[in-house]
């Protein structure tokens, strides 16, 4: 899974260049998520603060608290190690940090950092270093959303897994049918589908890292299915409901998602308009994801397939995000991003219609803008007649 030191050499090259076009110093990450895609170190998030310190010139320095020593040794990280004793500590984290700032090249003026740097990191950082000016940046970020063949790779190896999980749950849902006993709950699907991913995992790699979490789902079933982001109950699957299975999985915590309605047994005329429009929906919006055009655009494309055809009242969330270190990152497929897509972005088109007290229908894949245009790297068969559970 660990990606390789060219990799990495490649962002470092890429993220001074950016250092100096917005004169920074050097940035300061704080989020796993950035420590993870600057360095390659994973690691579990406690109260003790993980600084990867990047300065503009010279090579960035990776301060641990000192249990993490050796984790980070044994991932061979892209950084230098450095340590303190623990939290809240006699001699703080922050300190350490300062010093070592001061010892790799003097003090920096001008800091960039993510804006998810909470106010209670940011006063003890000031009070660190007080000569230091933190400028909210999106540097990294905007690194981050064009992917490099190596993550490409991984995102595509995650999307056969996720896909698998889906088939995974389709089967528990059939065995139970052919058996004759009772069907699923939701949370047993959940788990059996999370497991799976995960099993799959340690199965498949040697060395398994992630930031967050190896594979995940939501499961939602009849008038369940019509809030997007409920969680799985004990609510017993039932004939005639519409299952959504909204599943993601990480390969070197490279996210894809992969989301799939079922209707178990004859769909009635009215699940198959409200699946129609969801399918079509997302077709219009997968095949607007193409180099050029906006994010705003594609998405209001996008929902205008469900507005139009009368349903525009069960429209809860945009088209889509992008998908990277993290499952959710921007950009944002969405009326509020005029962000222009471009070749090597991976994001989501999920567009989803929610009827409240009836179900609801969303379908999801992950995608590869490519010059060539849009590529589909979750495949499992989204059509309602492939996915009716007889």
């Amino acid at each position: 899974m660990r990606l390789t030191s060219s990799y990495y050499a490649d962002v470092h090259a890429a993220l001074r260049e950016a250092l100096d076009e917005q004169g920074l110093d050097g940035f300061l990450a704080t989020a796993p998520s950035d420590v993870a895609y600057l360095a390659g170190f994973f690691y579990a998030v406690t109260e003790r603060p993980v600084y990867l310190w990047f300065p503009r010139q010279g090579r960035p320095v990776c301060l641990v608290p000192q249990l993490d020593d050796e984790y980070a040794r044994l991932q061979r990280i892209e950084a230098d190690i450095a340590t303190y004793a623990e939290y809240p500590g006699v001699d703080p984290a922050e300190k350490v940090l300062a010093r070592l700032i001061g010892e790799r090249g003097g003090p920096a003026a001008r800091i960039g950092v993510s804006g998810g740097l909470t106010l209670g990191a940011h006063r003890l950082l000031s009070a660190a270093l007080p000569r230091a000016e933190f400028v909210t940046s999106a540097v990294v970020a905007g690194l981050r959303i064009t992917k490099h063949p190596e993550e490409i790779a991984r995102h595509r190896e995650a999307a056969a897994i996720c896909d698998e999980m889906i088939a995974a749950g389709r089967a528990l849902i059939e065995d139970a049918l052919h058996s004759g006993g009772p069907l699923p709950s939701e949370g047993d699907l959940a788990k059996h589908v999370i497991g799976y991913g995960t099993d799959a995992m340690y199965q498949r790699y040697d060395h398994v890292i992630y930031t967050t979490k190896l594979a995940g789902g939501l499961v939602y079933a009849g008038p369940n299915s019509a809030h997007p982001h409920g969680l799985p109950s004990r609510r017993r699957l039932e004939p005639g409901d519409t299952v959504i299975l909204s599943l993601g999985a990480a390969v070197g915590s490279r996210f894809v998602e992969s989301e799939r309605t079922f209707v178990i047994g004859e769909p009635t005329d009215e699940q198959r308009r409200y699946f129609a429009t969801a399918a079509r929906a997302q077709e219009v919006g997968t095949l607007g994801l193409r180099a050029g055009r906006s994010c705003a655009e594609v998405n209001r494309e996008c929902l205008d397939v469900i507005r139009q055809d009368g349903f525009g009242a069960y429209i809860r969330h945009r088209q889509g995000h992008g998908i990277g270190v993290q499952n959710h990152e921007p950009p944002w497929v969405e009326d509020g991003d005029d962000t222009v897509i471009r070749p090597g972005m991976v994001l989501s088109s999920e567009p989803g219609v929610y009827v409240p007290g009836h179900g609801g229908y969303r379908i999801s894949d992950t995608v590869l803008v490519t010059e060539q245009g849009p590529e589909r790297l979750t495949r499992y068969p989204r059509a309602l007649e492939e996915n009716v559970i007889a």
